[in-house]
């Protein structure tokens, strides 16, 4: 059997006496979309910051392509696997074109980071029409758009996705989700983290469910769309 490409390995991050996660173990297979869906609160920000090297792991490994994973963002960076964080953080002072050049900090092939450009801005033409327009004054899809075009900038092989659905409409959600779909299409495994359970289990391969800090359920996306406690804490029913 092939080896996963992130393995978390009862991960625990404490906040002061707070603890927000109680070993934690996870995999994501290279080529997947893996999802964490649970509650406010949950924990599920800080796993992917804890993964990152942006929070103190506590206790517990995390191993990336069976290799140890940096502790610190720049090293886990350069190792391949990047974040898109929860609210975005463009540089709004920036242009479009400076804050995807931002991403590709690690690297040093001029030549493939242009054709990587070319490439974001395939995925998402509204950014290359506005490329000289600075960051902040993009609407909050278009900003989303750059904050994945920046992650991808530094040609990761596991992107990390925190909330990418927050605060926009639906229709938005729905065409970010169809580049995500295409973006792993072309070789990027994903580990995606989403408040918006049912478009995240639509998306993804397999899934877990987080709850104060402890994986309480997991399984193929498919068979947690329809279990009833999944259904009846996270999904609602669907409006006719």
């Amino acid at each position: 059997m092939a080896e996963p490409i992130l393995s978390v390995q009862s991960l625990s991050v404490t906040y002061g006496a707070i603890r927000a996660l109680h070993g934690v173990s996870m995999e994501v297979y290279e080529g997947e979309i893996v999802c964490v869906i649970g509650a406010n609160g949950a924990g599920k920000s800080t796993l992917l910051n804890a993964i990152m090297g942006d929070v103190r792991r506590e206790s517990g490994e995390v191993f990336f392509d069976g290799k140890p994973l940096a502790k610190r963002s720049y090293q886990v960076v350069a190792q391949g696997v990047s974040l898109v964080p929860e609210g975005r953080r463009i540089f709004s002072p920036l242009t479009v074109h400076e804050n995807l050049m931002i991403g590709a900090f690690p690297r040093k092939d001029m030549r493939q980071i242009e054709e990587d450009l070319e490439w974001v801005y395939g995925l998402f033409p509204r950014l290359q029409e506005r490329k000289d327009q600075y960051a902040g004054t993009l609407s909050g899809g278009e900003q989303q758009m750059l904050a994945i075009g920046r992650a991808l900038m530094s040609r990761p092989r596991l992107l990390l996705l925190d909330e990418p659905s927050l605060g926009l409409a639906p229709i938005l959600i729905k065409e970010i989700f169809k580049e995500l779909k295409r973006i792993n299409g072309e070789g990027v495994t994903m580990l995606l983290v989403e408040q918006n359970a049912r478009q995240a289990l639509m998306l993804s391969n397999r899934g877990y469910v987080l709850q104060t800090g402890r994986i309480v359920l997991q399984g193929p996306s498919q068979e947690l769309l329809v279990n009833p406690d999944v259904t009846a804490a996270y999904l609602g029913k669907l409006k006719k």
